[in-house]
C-alpha cells in the first residue's frame, strides 16, 4: 500500500480516538453511579449482600436478559432503543422506598414495570438517564375466602391471579383482562377491564385498598394516602404518583356453568347486517353477556382471492347454554346461533378457552419471557352506532388500507351505573363500545414499522366521523404517543393527551398529583403534570 493511500485511513484516527474516548468516558460515569446508587441502597436498606443480586449494572452479564424478559413490544428491544443505567429488581417491597429515594439523590429518572405490556414502552425506554424498577419478583398473592377478598403484588401476572383465586374456589373469579401475562400493576391502576365488565365493572372498581410508595420513599396504605389519591390511583395510571406495591381487590362470584361461543361471518355472509345489529345489541342486553367484536381485512371464502371483512364475534355468558340461545334468539336473530355453536364450563376453563387453550390452569403461570412481537395499538369510544351505509363505505376504506384491524368491546351494563367522578376512569355511560386498533408483524426492518404504523394511523383517521369528539377519547391502557407528548412536564403538554384519557377527572388528577409530588419527580412522556409548571 502506497503512503498516499494510508492518508484517509490516518486522517480519521483522531475521530476514532475520540469516539472510544466518548466510550470510556460514558462507562466510567455509569460505573461511577452504579457504585455511588449502590452505596446509597446498602445505607437505606441495611442488606449490603443482598442489594448486589437486585441490582444489575450495564456491564452485568444478566443485565441484557433481565432487560429483555418483560419487553412486550419487539419495537422497543433494538440495540438502539435507550437503555437504562441500572435494572433494580426488589424481593422485597423495602426494596422499593430505598430505590425511589435513591435515583432521586442520583439524579437518575425512574421507570416502573410490571409486565411489560405497555405498547409505547415507557415502563422501559426514556430518552433521559433512568433506572428500570422491574417489579417481576414482588408477586405475593394472598386470597382470603372469608373476606373474599384478595392482596395482589403489583408484579403478579393476571394469570397468576386467576390461577390463586381458582385454588381457593371454583365459583369466583376477578374481572380483569384476557392475556395472563399481563402485570397487576399498570393494568389495574390504568383501568383494565375484562369480559365481565358488563356485570361487574373495571378492575379499578373492585379496588378495596392499595398500599403504595410515595415521593419520599413512603409506604402508604389507603387511610395514610387520603382518600384523593386513592381515588387517582384507580384508573388514573400509577406511575405518575408513586409506586404501587399491591392492590386489595374484592373477588367477584362466577356461576358453576359459563357459556362461550365463536361466530365468524365475512361479507358474504351477511357481515354488515351482524356489525350493524351489533352495535346495538352488545351494550343494551343482559349485563351478564360480553360479546366482543373483531373486524378484520380477510380474504374471501365465496369468491377465491376477492379481499373481504370478516366480522368475529367472541362471547361469555355468565350462565348456561340453553339462556343465552334464547336471549340472543329474541334481541340478535341475524347472528343465527344456536345451542350446538355453545360450549359450556367452568369459569377458570373459560380463561383458558380465551387464549384457546385446552390445557390446565398451570398454563396460566406461564410468563413467556422473552416472547415480543412488533405491535402498534390505537383507541377510540363510539357513542352513537355507526349506519349500514357509511359501514359499507368503511369496509372498503379498511380494505384498500391494508393489514390493521378493530377490537370492538362493548359497555353497558354496570359501567353505566358508575358515576365518571367515582373513579378516575372517566369512560362511562354514553359510550356504546371502545374501539382498540391493533396491527402486529413480524419483519423488524425499518420499513415494515413505517408501513404498518402508517397503516394504522390512516384507520384511526378513516374512523374520525364515527367516534367521541371534543374530546376524542382514549384508554390509558392503550398508550398511544400519537395523541400528544410532554417533553417539559408541563401542565399545557400534558392537558393535551390528558383530557382524552381522563375527560372531566383530568383537573382533579393534576392537583392531587401536585400535592403529592409538586416537584415532578415520577414522571414520563404521558404522566400526570403538576399545576406548579402550568
Amino acid at each position: 500500500m502506497g503512503k498516499s493511500s494510508q492518508l484517509p485511513y490516518l486522517s480519521r484516527l483522531p475521530l476514532l480516538f475520540l469516539f472510544l474516548l466518548q466510550i470510556s468516558t460514558t462507562w466510567a460515569a455509569s460505573n461511577s453511579v452504579y457504585e455511588t446508587f449502590v452505596q446509597c441502597l446498602s445505607d437505606q436498606t441495611k442488606q449490603p449482600d443482598l442489594i448486589s443480586k437486585i441490582v444489575y449494572a450495564q456491564n452485568n452479564p444478566s443485565y441484557t436478559s433481565v432487560l429483555q424478559a418483560y419487553i412486550r413490544n419487539a419495537q422497543f428491544n433494538t440495540s438502539s432503543t435507550p437503555k437504562p443505567v441500572i435494572i433494580v429488581t426488589p424481593t422485597n417491597e423495602s426494596h422499593v422506598p430505598a430505590a425511589v429515594v435513591c435515583s432521586k439523590k442520583n439524579g437518575l429518572q425512574i421507570r416502573i414495570r410490571s409486565g411489560g405490556h405497555d405498547y409505547a414502552g415507557i415502563s422501559y425506554v426514556s430518552d433521559v438517564p433512568f433506572i428500570i424498577l422491574d417489579m417481576f419478583n414482588l408477586r405475593s398473592i394472598t386470597v382470603d375466602m372469608n373476606e373474599q377478598t384478595a392482596w395482589v403484588q403489583t408484579g403478579a401476572t393476571l394469570g397468576e391471579l386467576y390461577y390463586s383465586i381458582w385454588k381457593k374456589s371454583k365459583v369466583h373469579g376477578f374481572p380483569a383482562g384476557v392475556c395472563p401475562t399481563v402485570g397487576v400493576g399498570g393494568h389495574v391502576s390504568g383501568g383494565g377491564y375484562g369480559n365481565m365488565l358488563r356485570k361487574h365493572g373495571l378492575t379499578t372498581d373492585n379496588v378495596v385498598d392499595a398500599r403504595i410508595v410515595d415521593v419520599n420513599g413512603r409506604i402508604l396504605d389507603k387511610n395514610s394516602m387520603g382518600e384523593d389519591l386513592f381515588w387517582a390511583i384507580r384508573g388514573g395510571g400509577g406511575a405518575s404518583f408513586g409506586v404501587i406495591l399491591a392492590y386489595k381487590i374484592n373477588l367477584v362470584s362466577v356461576p358453576e356453568t359459563i357459556s362461550v361461543f365463536r361466530a365468524e361471518r365475512t361479507l358474504e355472509e351477511n357481515a354488515t347486517d351482524i356489525v350493524y345489529r351489533w352495535q346495538q345489541v352488545a351494550p343494551t342486553t343482559d349485563e351478564n353477556l360480553f360479546m366482543r367484536m373483531l373486524i378484520q381485512p380477510s380474504t374471501s371464502k365465496v369468491n377465491k382471492g376477492a379481499k373481504t371483512i370478516k366480522a368475529t364475534i367472541i362471547a361469555e355468558f355468565l350462565g348456561k347454554a340453553d339462556d343465552v340461545v334464547a336471549l340472543l334468539g329474541k334481541e340478535f336473530p341475524e347472528l343465527g346461533l344456536k345451542k350446538e355453536d355453545v360450549k359450556e364450563m367452568s369459569w377458570i376453563d373459560s380463561v383458558l378457552w380465551w387464549n384457546q387453550n385446552n390445557g390446565t390452569p398451570e398454563f396460566l403461570l406461564n410468563r413467556n419471557p422473552n416472547s415480543a412481537d412488533y405491535v402498534r395499538r390505537k383507541s377510540d369510544y363510539v357513542q352513537t352506532p355507526i349506519p349500514k351505509a357509511r359501514l359499507e363505505w368503511l369496509w372498503q376504506r379498511i380494505i384498500e388500507n391494508g393489514r390493521p384491524g378493530m377490537v370492538f368491546n362493548p359497555y353497558g351494563g354496570k359501567m353505566n351505573k358508575i358515576p365518571i367522578t367515582e373513579t378516575a376512569f372517566a369512560h362511562r355511560a354514553g359510550n356504546l363500545f371502545k374501539v382498540q386498533y391493533s396491527v402486529t408483524w413480524e419483519d423488524g426492518g425499518i420499513e415494515a414499522e413505517n408501513n404498518n404504523t402508517a397503516q394504522i394511523r390512516n384507520l384511526y383517521r378513516l374512523m374520525t366521523p364515527f367516534v367521541s369528539k371534543n374530546p376524542r377519547s382514549a384508554y390509558l391502557n392503550y398508550r398511544d404517543l400519537d395523541i400528544g407528548i410532554s417533553h417539559s412536564g408541563s401542565y399545557a403538554e400534558g392537558k393535551v393527551y390528558g383530557v382524552k384519557y381522563f375527560n372531566q377527572n383530568f383537573d382533579r388528577l393534576v392537583k392531587v398529583k401536585t400535592a403529592v409530588d409538586p416537584q415532578n419527580f415520577f414522571r414520563n412522556e404521558q404522566s400526570i403534570p403538576t399545576l406548579s409548571s402550568k
